[in-house]
């Protein structure tokens, strides 16, 4: 999937000023909010590692774009279930 798509990356720093270096494995729009699906970067190059996909929430605070947790649950299982029709759609293309 890599060489057919590209892959995007991108660094961000928490709090504390720690980076993290994330792939990007889906960006899309819902309900007006824009949503990122990613991944720690180089965990998907490991056979045997699980791969935990963080869904993540694109807010402006101040008049700057900040990433950030979807704490609600409904809303979190609302993107969760629009990111699976997206990633099947993609499959049922091919």
């Amino acid at each position: 999937m890599e060489d057919e798509y590209g892959s995007s990356y991108m660094t961000i720093s928490d709090e504390d000023g720690t980076e993290y270096e994330l792939e990007i494995l889906s960006e899309f729009d819902y309900n007006g909010s824009h949503y990122l699906a990613v991944i720690p970067a180089g965990s998907g190059d490991d056979e045997d590692a699980s791969l935990e996909v963080s869904l993540l929430k694109s807010v402006e605070e101040d008049g700057e774009p900040l990433l950030c947790a979807i704490e609600d649950d409904t809303e979190l299982e609302e993107v969760y279930g629009v990111m699976m029709e997206l990633l099947f759609s993609d499959e049922d293309e091919e």
